[in-house]
């Protein structure tokens, strides 16, 4: 048994360049002795790497003595290989469990990271803490670069028309950024931003508060993170309040909500609006304006936003008109003077920046 666990060996001691001859012996407690005429070493086991395999050696080398340098014979007795490590092909756990469970194994945890990082955003945007969530809307806001438009009665005909659909204490923020775009977006910490290019689409105050409180309902229901983690990545929640995740406009315009959270947005619309009594033949009407304009398909082309989501726009528009009761007398959401100044304030205010993309 003892001449199982003992080979001859040659071996340089990592100290200079004479090369001892000997024998190579397992102590079986996790040691081995290299013995020679003139000279002696002990080490653990642990100590000792895999080198190479030659014509009829194997070499292997000391992880504490970087020169040192073992060289068998390629043919030793069992007992003493299975003490000596394993050439190491692919990495050691590789080795151990070998390619084929190796690569399942990979396979597993990739689609199970997969599947976490597409499912993370639903379950992660509305546990998102309302601190965190202020600062990202505020450097949000920043990227607009000075094109929020404001007029003392553009503001006031805004605030009104906010009061209408959004009742709660805690009001929602909003305001009108001076860009082309046919677009409106809820922004997180409870902000609306409406394009001035859908300002000047709409034809009626009604119409301009179903799209408010449309927004305003992506607020009320938390898909406001959960869209922006889909968009930017967990990327937006290492960075904070670091405008460098957001200083791209059109890529929160282009933002998206699931098919539900739309839907759930223009349910909380239509709500607000019958609680306030006020028309949903607007949005109705601005629905069914926009689909022969831009076309009513998911797949056919669409403004970036608030128009290219789904659900279509033919049944958006469906749904508000049958929202409408029959035979009610609806007032006016703002009078002709008050639309009139919501309409112009980017055109009024002397300080917002130039109209039009950037």
């Amino acid at each position: 048994m003892e001449d199982a666990f003992q080979t001859a060996a040659q071996w340089y001691d990592g100290t200079n360049a004479v090369r001892h001859s000997g024998t190579l012996s397992w102590d079986g407690r996790g040691g081995f002795t290299l013995a020679g005429p003139e000279a002696r070493d002990e080490f653990d086991a642990a100590d000792l790497r895999f080198g190479e395999i030659r014509p009829e050696q194997r070499v292997y080398h000391r992880a504490s003595v970087p020169d040192f340098r073992l060289i068998l014979p390629k043919e030793i007795p069992a007992g003493l290989a299975a003490q000596l490590p394993a050439k190491s092909d692919y990495g050691a756990w590789v080795d151990r469990l070998g390619l084929g469970k190796a690569a399942a194994i990979f396979g597993v945890a990739s689609a199970a990271a997969v599947a976490l990082f597409l499912t993370a955003p639903d379950w992660l945007g509305p546990r998102i803490p309302p601190g965190w969530e202020r600062q990202i809307g505020e450097a949000m806001v920043g990227d607009f670069g000075g094109r929020i438009c404001h007029t003392p009665a553009g503001d006031a005909a805004l605030a009104k028309l906010l009061a209408k659909v959004d009742p709660a204490e805690e009001k929602v923020r909003a305001g009108v950024a001076n860009m082309a775009m046919v677009n409106a977006v809820a922004l997180p910490g409870g902000q609306v931003m409406l394009f001035d290019g859908l300002v000047q689409q709409a034809d009626s105050p009604e119409e301009l508060a179903g799209v408010l409180a449309h927004e305003v309902g992506h607020v009320r229901e938390r898909h406001v993170m959960t869209a922006l983690l889909r968009q930017f990545g967990l990327s937006i929640l290492l960075a904070g309040a670091d405008s460098g995740v957001t200083n791209g406009v059109f890529g929160l315009a282009a933002m998206g909500y699931s098919r539900d959270a739309e839907r759930e947005a223009d349910d909380y619309a239509r709500a607000r609006m019958a609680q306030s009594n006020i028309s949903p033949m607007g949005a109705a009407g601005f629905f069914e304006r926009m689909a022969k304009s831009r076309g009513d398909s998911e797949d056919a082309p669409a403004v970036i936003g608030w128009l290219a989501s789904h659900p279509s726009l033919g049944e958006r528009a469906e749904a508000y008109r049958a929202a409408a009761e029959e035979d009610a007398d609806y007032p006016p959401v703002l009078t002709e003077a008050e639309f009139a100044a919501l309409k112009s304030m980017c055109t009024q205010d002397p300080d917002v920046e130039e109209f039009g993309f950037f």
